[in-house]
């Protein structure tokens, strides 16, 4: 069945677009060699699936399931997305990033709007210090991290423990009053389960902004003592679910129950190679132009190019170059 009206003439469009429920963690084994994995025994978790990760000896590190090509009951023959350096028999790991959902290969479209995706959520108001309360770092380490409000700590199935926040959106750091400034290294995870990590640099006496959107914190590491106290939370700056690096692509935004426009603020994706902690947002953030407060809704239409949906997509064109 054709996905897209040009579909009729280029032939059925695979897209990359969503959040494909790949939450099994499997122990495999079997043998890599090049781009082809044999799989001869399912040792413990669910079937693989199209975009599950994989990793073993010899095995090349961020490589994914791209195709399956014969077989049955998790068993037989799969294509990944690199090629690897094992040969011979070896045990294998599959994991489906967490339980979030790896951004993978899809052959049912991007809902019915096809090339248009409908970005919709109620953010919750930001919150100062629902990342870390109040503390006064008197060295080098690490803040302890405590779920505010909007904030829950959740463990992922790698037994991490995190602060996972509402939807996607930059941290803020606020160092309270007059200090030594220092910087703070905040580590996490997207929405997609890629880990992330961003360089914040306090100022005494101010909030500063980060520029990634978060939707899960591991840690946030300090550069040194700082004197004064310190908090950490969420701010207005909102990730994007899909790769946005021209404002052209966004079709409308709806803040507020209000037909006109949003006159929000939007920062493009950036798409350095490779992303780095000092590197923007892979995808991009929206900032509405008034305040959050979990009772104004965004509704936003974001227009696909080919490069994301279709039979030429990519990874990287739906959702960004790999976090860092």
């Amino acid at each position: 069945m054709p996905q897209f009206s040009d579909d009729l003439f280029l032939g059925t469009a695979q897209g990359y677009i969503g959040t494909n429920n790949t939450n099994s963690e499997a122990v495999i084994t079997g043998s890599v060699s090049g781009t082809t994995m044999t799989v001869t025994a399912m040792n413990s978790g669910d079937s693989l699936v199209l975009g599950q990760y994989v990793n073993g000896t010899g095995i090349t590190a961020n490589s994914y399931i791209t195709a399956f090509v014969s077989g049955a009951g998790g068993t037989g023959t799969y294509t990944l997305s690199q090629s690897s350096s094992a040969t011979g028999s070896i045990t294998i790991y599959a994991s489906g990033n967490a339980g979030l959902g790896d951004p993978s290969p899809m052959e049912v479209g991007v809902g019915p709007l096809g090339r248009e995706y409908v970005w919709d959520l109620i953010p919750q108001t930001l919150q100062a210090a629902n990342i870390a309360a109040s503390q006064t770092p008197a060295a080098a380490g690490n803040l302890t991290l405590t779920a505010g409000t909007s904030a829950k700590s959740v463990v992922r199935t790698d037994g991490t423990t995190v602060i996972q926040l509402d939807t996607p959106r930059a941290v803020s750091v606020t160092q309270v009053t007059a200090g030594t400034g220092r910087n703070f290294t905040v580590s996490g995870y997207d929405y997609y389960g890629q880990a992330m990590s961003e360089v914040i640099a306090s100022t005494a006496g101010s909030t500063i902004s980060g520029n990634k959107a978060f939707y899960q914190i591991s840690s946030i590491a300090v550069s040194g003592g700082t004197t004064t106290a310190v908090t950490a939370g969420t701010t207005d700056k909102l990730g994007l679910p899909l790769r946005v690096f021209d404002a052209g692509y966004l079709v409308r935004v709806g803040w507020n129950n209000t037909l006109a426009n949003d006159a929000g603020t939007f920062a493009a994706a950036d798409m350095t190679t490779p992303a780095t902690s000092s590197t923007g947002d892979v995808r991009g953030t929206y900032l509405p132009s008034s305040a959050t407060d979990g009772k104004k809704r965004l509704v936003a239409v974001i227009a696909l190019p080919g490069i994301a949906a279709g039979p030429n997509a990519t990874r990287t064109g739906a959702l960004g170059v790999t976090q860092a």
